[in-house]
């Protein structure tokens, strides 16, 4: 999330009321969560093994519970508990704008572009021309969609993140200030969810088809003519290049990537980055053709047992 104003470095201290290292004047554009983060911009870290990811990244302020010398150009906020001052400045510079109506007044809509009666189209909502949106589809604030983009009932576009910090009492909510970008010629089935950035933006490439009953989590980038078949679950911070198949029941873990044009067989779990332009099937994940050899081996195996 930029900052409709750049922030010097002395005037977030004083906010979070924190002691700092650096330039007062450092200029802070920004603020981002690790995996989202460039130049300009301030992060968190509250972990030491997170400590070197978040002290070597683009970043160029990052809140930290522990006092160190940072490396050359970055700047320091020292903080007792990083998690919770990000929040604040979140709920600050990015507060929830109430909607009283199904489409918003501020929503952009093109021309030719057929809403639905019980759809809501939320504020500052950008969508293009010739798209079909149906009826009971949710479209938070801020989302941007393409042109001739189909999305059928039930849908829910730009739900918060799936990010959480464990504590003592309970869960503590990493708040989303990121968005939904949807591109040109995509079609979404009905009842799928597509949850908006932490920090930046959930992209869904142009001409991806998306069948029904599909959770894609925040600050995935889905590629170009994507084909992905119904109860398809993908986990945050994922990259899925142009042409990738995903068959029914395809579960993606976390932070990883699927190269260009694999393909994963249905109810397939990928753990790890997989390379493109082969296919993939089991859980973990392995090329199909070995799996098949593997599942060949172990129906040998109650015979080789009862040999004498």
């Amino acid at each position: 999330m930029n900052f409709t104003l750049p922030l010097k470095l002395k005037e977030v201290a004083e906010l979070i009321k924190a002691e700092y290292f650096g330039d007062d004047n450092i200029l802070i554009t920004g603020i981002n969560e690790i995996h989202k983060v460039s130049k300009g911009d301030l992060t968190f870290v509250d972990h030491p093994k997170y400590y070197k990811k978040a002290l070597c990244s683009e970043a160029t302020t990052i809140i930290i519970n522990k006092k160190i010398t940072p490396p050359e150009g970055k700047s320091l906020l020292f903080s007792n508990d990083p998690f919770r001052d990000y929040n604040y400045l979140v709920s600050r510079f990015s507060r929830f704008e109430r909607c009283g109506q199904f489409i918003s007044p501020t929503a952009e809509i093109g021309e030719g572009t057929v809403i639905q009666p019980g759809a809501f189209i939320g504020n500052h909502v950008t969508i293009g021309r010739n798209c079909l949106i149906h009826s009971n589809v949710s479209i938070y604030n801020n989302t941007i969609i393409g042109n001739k983009v189909i999305i059928h009932a039930g849908t829910v576009i730009g739900s918060d993140a799936f990010y959480y910090k464990r504590r003592a009492d309970g869960y503590d909510k990493l708040l989303s200030c990121g968005n939904v970008i949807i591109n040109d010629k995509v079609e979404i089935g009905a009842n799928c969810t597509i949850d908006r950035g932490v920090s930046g933006d959930t992209i869904i490439g142009e001409g991806t088809k998306l069948d029904n009953l599909i959770q894609i989590g925040h600050d995935t980038v889905i590629g170009k003519n994507c084909l992905f078949a119904a109860q398809v679950g993908i986990a945050g911070v994922v990259v899925i290049e142009d042409n990738v198949i995903l068959w029914g029941q395809v579960g993606v873990s976390k932070d990883l990537k699927i190269g260009k044009g694999a393909v994963v067989l249905a109810q397939s779990g990928v753990g790890k980055t997989l390379e493109g332009g082969k296919v993939y099937f089991g859980s973990p994940v392995i090329e199909a053709r070995d799996k098949m050899k593997e599942i060949v081996y172990l129906r040998k195996l109650p015979e080789l047992f009862n040999k004498k």
